[in-house]
């Protein structure tokens, strides 16, 4: 059998072969949906993306016989590192066959060039961060992923375990019908009116004729709400207008809530509509003609993905998020949806897992993320 060969990203040939890969590996995978072409290759750097603004990376190909086999990126993220003052490295958008050489070969690239700038341990995969999509699809592979969220092979875990990683956090996917949801745990329905009433809570949904200064409303309780969770890095403000921008058009408003007391957000949820079967429809290809079927009859969408409900501090473990998801039931109920997948969930936020599960959702999928030892504490 032929060596395997691993060999950087460089030329823009390089990077269309590591961007279309996964169309080789899945094609017999009915599950999978492709990325979207033009947001995959800003986030894997090959062009401009903010994140990049404080991060870099070095990207990997695996080749066998002339045909490529696997792919990895190296990610260095400043960002997580000041906020955490350590010597974290990462890796991300990893796929491979099912060989063991080659999955060596592309994590021994990844440390030795993380290595050389000056990471003592790597997590992932991330793509490019744990703000986009991430974690290793480990449990729920029958059921295909909502828009955003990873699929991947059942090997992956095995390759990874083998070079040397350790599980450090599970992210889970929860998933219900609205009949579910609008049969609420009866202790869950008094909670939200007590909340209503002594907090006076008010929710609008997201006004779209201010969508800038909506998108940083929603930043600032972002990055408020998640500064004790685990692996967080705050989102900037570049980060946030990019996000903003590719999602525009996606975004339904009565989907978008802020909660509001005495006038001030103290919360948010966003919710998206699954737009996965369109985008497997359309290849991953926006143009020429890929955004129009996106977009078009968008009440036919029955499945969404409910991202995340973000309660400023003082406001948390009072019910607000609760008081959200209960104010999203009308507009579920007036769109016709079917299901939604909250995802994800962290393992060790034990609140919102408790909320879900006393509301009736089922845990049907399993994100992990891997660890090859402790990082250095940054001097």
């Amino acid at each position: 059998m032929r060596h395997v060969t691993i060999t950087p990203v460089e030329t823009r040939s390089q990077q269309r072969r590591f961007l279309r890969l996964p169309w080789e590996l899945y094609r017999d995978t009915p599950q999978w949906v492709p990325p979207l072409l033009q947001v995959a290759r800003r986030q894997m750097g090959f062009v401009w993306h903010p994140f990049y603004d404080r991060g870099r990376s070095r990207s990997f190909l695996a080749t066998r016989g002339g045909g490529d086999i696997g792919r990895i990126t190296a990610i260095v993220n400043e960002a997580h590192n000041e906020r955490h003052r350590e010597r974290l490295g990462f890796f991300g958008f990893f796929e491979c066959v099912d060989d063991a050489e080659a999955a060596e070969g592309l994590f021994t690239a990844a440390r030795a060039w993380l290595r050389a700038e000056g990471m003592t341990a790597i997590r992932g995969p991330a793509n490019p961060s744990l703000n986009y999509e991430c974690g290793l699809l480990v449990d729920g592979f029958h059921l295909p992923p909502q828009f955003m969220m990873t699929y991947n092979h059942r090997w992956y875990e095995r390759l990874i375990l083998d070079n040397g990683f350790a599980p450090v956090q599970d992210l889970f996917a929860f998933w219900g019908t609205l009949d579910m949801l609008a049969t609420l745990d009866p202790k869950l329905a008094a909670m939200n009116e007590s909340v209503v009433e002594r907090f006076g809570v008010k929710i609008r949904p997201l006004d779209t004729f201010r969508f800038a200064e909506e998108v940083a409303t929603y930043l600032d309780i972002y990055n408020r709400s998640m500064g004790a969770t685990w692996g967080f890095v705050p989102l900037s403000q570049s980060e946030v207008t990019s996000i903003a921008a590719e999602l525009r058009h996606l975004i339904v408003p009565e989907l978008a809530l802020f909660a509001e007391i005495d006038r001030k957000p103290v919360g948010a949820c966003f919710c998206l509509l699954d737009y996965n079967p369109r985008i497997k429809a359309i290849s991953g290809r926006l143009f020429p003609f890929g955004f129009i079927r996106l977009l078009a009859n968008r009440r036919a969408i029955k499945s969404m993905r409910a991202m995340t409900t973000n309660v400023i501090p003082e406001y948390q473990a009072w019910g607000i998020g609760l008081t959200l998801m209960v104010a999203l039931l009308p507009a579920l109920q007036e769109w016709g949806m079917r299901e939604v997948e909250f995802s994800w969930v962290l393992e060790s936020n034990h609140l919102s897992r408790r909320t879900l599960e006393r509301g009736g959702a089922l845990r049907t999928k399993t994100f992990r993320l891997y660890q090859d030892g402790e990082p250095v504490a940054l001097a």
